[in-house]
């Protein structure tokens, strides 16, 4: 893994809707090593405070520049909301383990499934671009609460791959929860691989269904982190191997893991 710090990353593009933000970053050395699944740190004030460094999921690569998309939830990413075009970011990244792309599923008919749950949909356009350039057949399932939590929808729908949307309220797209679409989606059959990003609830029920269904899954975890390439061990999360559980740093061992490596808590 290639990490670098990009002091000057440019603002070449805002998009700003409701608590939602898109950022196009000019930084080449970052996008020439960027992977799908990877993240950055990103530097939200001049001030030291707030102290530490926000992690945001690369969500889209073109040439020298990248994409993050976050939601205001806090003091960091609103102090990083107030950054205007031509405004100097400081990167830290790329980081992490992201999603092994390996090669396109045998059987015409069969795709790669790929469901994100609210921000978790981030890193996935990243993936569903890379997957459809490498010649695979690529699906995603977009969930949120609400038809306002789908910012960039157009987004998705402008791609070269099909996205079907699902809303707990039924606001927009299917009714009800990503999870109960994807059950439907794997009782079709037809699905190569399953990649999923989202809350630990969602991931939780998508590792049980792709193992019922016998369907290979890559599960990109969501957890607070502190440095982003683990020195603070602030990230923990139990996975499951060679045989035996162990607590092991998100930000450096993941955020991806095998569906069947993650040891979820019974409850």
């Amino acid at each position: 893994m290639i990490m670098m710090k990009d002091a000057s990353a440019v603002l070449v593009k805002k998009e700003l809707k409701g608590a939602y933000v898109r950022f196009t970053l000019e930084s080449p050395g970052i996008a020439r090593e960027a992977l799908p699944g990877q993240f950055v740190m990103v530097r939200v004030s001049e001030t030291g405070h707030p102290l530490l460094r926000r992690p945001l999921g690369i969500h889209a690569r073109r040439g020298t520049t990248i994409s993050l998309f976050f939601n205001i939830a806090g003091l960091g990413t609103e102090l990083l909301s107030r950054k205007q075009e031509g405004d100097r970011l400081d990167l830290l990244g790329p980081l992490g383990r992201g999603f092994s792309l390996g090669p396109p599923v045998q059987q015409a008919e069969n795709s790669d499934l790929l469901v994100g749950g609210g921000r978790g949909i981030a890193p996935l356009y990243f993936l569903a671009d890379e997957l459809h350039r490498a010649g695979h057949k690529v699906r995603v399932l977009y969930g949120a609460r609400t038809s306002q939590d789908i910012p960039f929808k157009d987004f998705f729908q402008a791609a070269c791959w099909e996205t079907i949307f699902a809303t707990d309220d039924g606001s927009f797209g299917f009714r009800g929860f990503v999870t109960l679409l994807l059950q439907q989606e794997l009782e079709k059959k037809g699905i190569g691989r399953l990649y999923a990003c989202g809350p630990d609830s969602m991931l939780k029920e998508v590792g049980r269904l792709a193992a019922l269904q016998g369907v290979p899954a890559e599960l990109s975890l969501e957890a607070r982190m502190g440095c982003g390439f683990g020195a603070c061990w602030g990230c923990v999360k139990k996975i499951r191997r060679r045989g035996r559980e162990e607590w092991l740093k998100i930000c450096e061992e993941g955020p991806v893991f095998q569906a069947e490596e993650v040891a979820w808590d019974e409850g």
